[in-house]
């Protein structure tokens, strides 16, 4: 479990620098120019996110149960997660409703994913990745809406027709197959 906490903590941690530390992050971008603080938060980012694709499994193994499993509720996460997906697409898709009227899919889109997930888990590694996740897309959201709104293009109903298919397609991708082939777990029970 130390090295999904680890994990956890350079992954979040760094992505948690613009929100809670700004002053210490110019600052850190003036000593290092900007390759160099890119480059630090890109290695720091790496070994984080490995840690917690090596860790969170070795977690799994002997699993600490915190409560019994509720049913109904992989089918309730599984729904949420098309709605992240959706959301996840907002952000990359051009021209899109979603994203002209929420401002910041992405971070939301992670916010719906991870309670997702908690709502269908029920173990300690379960709580600490994805209440980790959660606590950190409330913050970062919060952070960014205090921020001054970044320009969007004016949406269209094209963009956001292709917004929704492809997180159709990107939900459909993850749950019939790379969630079970990439991490051994059948979200919808197969």
């Amino acid at each position: 479990m130390i090295w999904l906490a680890l994990g956890l903590a350079l992954f979040l941690g760094i992505h948690l620098t613009r929100a809670l530390a700004p002053q210490w992050r110019a600052a850190q971008i003036g000593r290092l120019g900007e390759k160099g603080w890119k480059g630090l938060y890109t290695v720091l980012s790496l070994v984080g996110f490995g840690l917690i694709l090596w860790g969170y499994p070795q977690a799994r193994l002997n699993p600490v149960v915190l409560w019994a499993p509720i049913r109904g509720m992989n089918h309730l996460a599984a729904l949420l997660v098309l709605v992240a997906m959706v959301l996840m697409a907002a952000a990359y898709v051009p021209r899109n409703h979603f994203k002209a009227k929420l401002q910041h899919p992405m971070t939301l889109s992670v916010k719906v994913w991870a309670f997702a997930h908690l709502i269908a888990n029920n173990t300690l590694a379960d709580v600490m990745l994805f209440g980790s996740f959660l606590v950190w897309s409330i913050l970062v959201f919060r952070a960014a809406r205090r921020r001054p709104a970044p320009a969007v293009a004016a949406p269209t109903a094209a963009g956001t027709a292709a917004t929704v298919v492809a997180g159709l397609a990107l939900w459909a991708f993850f749950a019939f197959w790379a969630h079970a082939a990439w991490l051994g777990i059948a979200p919808l029970g197969r």
